[in-house]
């Protein structure tokens, strides 16, 4: 009979090395190539771990439970995604069942943060840096330039096997030094994620009417005078919520809902209800 993960002890880890390196490869070989629009990458976090979650939860019921959780909404820069899921994967070996929702709150409090750091580094800077030698170098002939790059790219592929690993190394340690403070841990990830994704509403969700009312030779226009002093990013809140209200419901799918956002987003510009942010 096997053991329950939750009881497994940290000297007696339920995966082994060439089980979580596994785990990392699926997932960097399918980071981005099994992605949607709805939960972005959160396909290719099911295909990378199910493997390793199906030894860890010998129980279909939390196998289940976990592959749903990690259904859900996740996108960050790929390479950076290999410390966090590294540490969820540590958390929930250590844990099992009980840290479902710590999981999450990790995932989503750290997403945002890593990928800012993950998109300036890895997908601006050195590809700038080493692809202007690499080109110049090509231009003049001279195959180096490919050959750099080439390996480059094999190095970095060790990097983001040694950051999974990073990840892991640092979930067992979270929940071993931090014990009973996980729970605080946990609570501080939700309130950070909460935050994070508030923060998008204002900076990504870009809404604004260009009503004007007119009294004479009085015009008062609604966005700056009105809804501005009252609450700036108002509409893109509202709009926000609606469209939370909206997955909530059975009737409506993820599909249907950008089709409404586009026929709204027409329509308001037409009658002039909406204008450019």
């Amino acid at each position: 009979m096997m053991n329950n993960p939750e009881n497994q002890s940290v000297s007696q880890p339920i995966l082994t090395k060439k089980e979580r390196h596994r785990a990392a490869l699926r997932y960097m070989f399918m980071g981005v190539n099994n992605f949607n629009y709805e939960t972005q990458q959160g396909p290719a976090v099911v295909f990378s771990l199910n493997k390793a979650l199906r030894k860890i939860y010998p129980d279909d019921k939390d196998y289940i439970e976990s592959l749903n959780n990690h259904f859900k909404y996740f996108n960050t820069t790929t390479a950076m995604a290999n410390i966090i899921l590294g540490a969820s994967l540590a958390i929930e070996e250590r844990d099992g069942g009980k840290s479902i929702e710590s999981v999450q709150s990790l995932k989503t409090s750290l997403m945002g943060p890593f990928a800012g750091i993950g998109d300036t580094l890895i997908w601006i800077l050195i590809p700038t840096i080493l692809g202007s030698i690499s080109g110049y170098m090509a231009l003049e002939g001279n195959p180096v330039g490919a050959i750099i790059w080439l390996v480059f790219n094999i190095i970095f592929a060790f990097v983001k096997l040694k950051l999974w690993d990073l990840g892991y190394s640092s979930g067992v340690k979270l929940v071993t030094t931090l014990g009973e403070k996980l729970a605080i841990f946990t609570e501080a990830a939700s309130v950070m994620g909460l935050t994070v994704v508030g923060a998008l509403i204002s900076t990504a969700v870009k809404v604004q009417t260009g009503l004007t009312f007119k009294t004479g030779a009085v015009k008062l226009p609604l966005q700056a005078d009105v809804l501005d002093k009252i609450m700036p990013a108002l509409l893109p809140v509202l709009l926000t919520v609606l469209v939370y209200k909206l997955i909530g419901s059975k009737r409506w799918t993820t599909t249907r809902i950008i089709v409404l956002l586009i026929v709204l987003s027409m329509v308001g510009a037409f009658l002039g209800i909406l204008t450019p942010a």
